[in-house]
C-alpha cells in the first residue's frame, strides 16, 4: 500500500481528494470553460489560420456566430461555412455574421439526411445547449425542454454538392452528436480529407451514448490532443480508459498524420 492511498485513502479527505482531482483535470485540458484564452481556443484559432491562404472552414453548430465570427477576424479570406439548426439562433447568426463573407445553412448535421427533434429549455430557447438528445436539457440541466424539428444533413452530401474537395479546419460543437458528423463524412474522412478537426468532448456524450473510445478508432489517421490555455496542446499518445473517458468539458483537436 502507498503512503498516499494509508494516509489519505479515507472518507474524511474527500474534499482534498475532490481538490486534488478537480485541479488534475485543468492541468490536463479538462474543465478550462471560463473564456477563449482559458480553452485555449483563440490562440489555437491564430495558430492554425493565420497565413493560409483562403482556407476551408467549416463551424458546426455555430450557434450566434463568435467562432465563425472570430475565424474571419484572423483570416478574412477564409472560405467559411457555418451550420446552425435552431430557427431563432440561426437569425442571430445571420446577424453576427451580416456584412461577412461566409456561407450560412439553417440545418443541423449528422451521419445522414433526416427530419429530427432539438431540445433547448423551455424558459430559455435558442441557448447554446440545444441538442437532439433530451436528456441535455432535462437532466445535465434539470429543466423543462421544448423541441424544434430541424433539417439534418451529412457533410458528404453538403461537400459534394458544393464541389468542394477538402477541409482545413472543421470544428464541432453540437451537444453531443460530434461523433455522428464525423461519420457523416463518409470518403471525405476516410481518404484524409480534413486537415484538423476541432470538437468538444463532455457529459452530453453520456446521453448519445459515445465514448472517448469511438473518437480515438475513427480518427486513426490523425494525432489527437487536448487543448489547453493559450493554445498549447497536450498530446494523448495512447488510449487509456483512465485518462481518456472523462466526461466533461473539453476541447479535443484531431491533426491529420503527414
Amino acid at each position: 500500500m502507498s503512503l498516499y492511498v494509508k494516509i489519505f485513502a479515507k472518507p474524511s479527505f474527500i474534499k482534498w481528494n475532490r481538490f486534488l482531482y478537480h485541479a488534475s483535470l485543468k492541468g490536463m485540458g479538462v474543465l478550462n470553460y471560463k473564456n477563449d484564452k482559458e480553452s485555449g481556443e483563440e490562440a489555437f484559432l491564430e495558430k492554425t489560420l493565420k497565413g493560409l491562404n483562403a482556407p476551408v472552414v467549416f463551424d458546426v453548430g455555430a450557434n450566434v456566430g463568435r467562432y465563425s465570427k472570430n475565424i474571419l477576424k484572423i483570416n478574412s479570406s477564409a472560405k467559411l461555412h457555418s451550420f446552425e439548426p435552431h430557427p431563432s439562433t440561426f437569425q442571430k447568426l445571420s446577424e453576427t455574421m451580416k456584412g461577412l463573407a461566409s456561407n450560412l445553412n439553417n440545418k443541423g448535421v449528422g451521419k445522414e439526411k433526416a427530419s429530427l427533434k432539438l431540445f433547448d429549455y423551455q424558459d430559455q430557447d435558442g441557448s447554446s445547449h440545444a441538442s437532439i438528445y433530451k436528456g441535455v436539457i432535462e437532466e445535465i440541466h434539470n429543466k423543462k425542454a421544448v423541441s424544434h424539428e430541424v433539417d439534418v444533413i451529412s457533410l458528404e452530401s453538403y461537400l459534394k454538392e458544393q464541389q468542394i474537395s477538402n477541409i482545413d479546419l472543421l470544428k464541432i460543437d453540437t451537444e453531443g452528436n460530434e461523433l455522428n458528423v464525423l461519420l457523416g463524412l463518409g470518403s471525405f474522412l476516410k481518404e484524409g480529407k480534413v486537415e484538423v478537426i476541432h470538437f468538444e468532448f463532455n457529459e452530453m456524450n453520456i446521453f448519445s451514448k459515445t465514448s472517448f473510445k469511438d473518437f480515438w478508432d475513427l480518427l486513426k489517421n490523425y494525432n489527437i490532443f487536448r487543448l489547453l490555455p493559450n493554445g498549447r496542446m497536450l498530446k494523448i499518445n495512447e488510449y487509456v480508459g483512465v485518462d481518456c473517458e472523462i466526461y466533461a468539458y473539453q476541447n479535443i483537436i484531431a491533426i491529420k498524420r503527414k
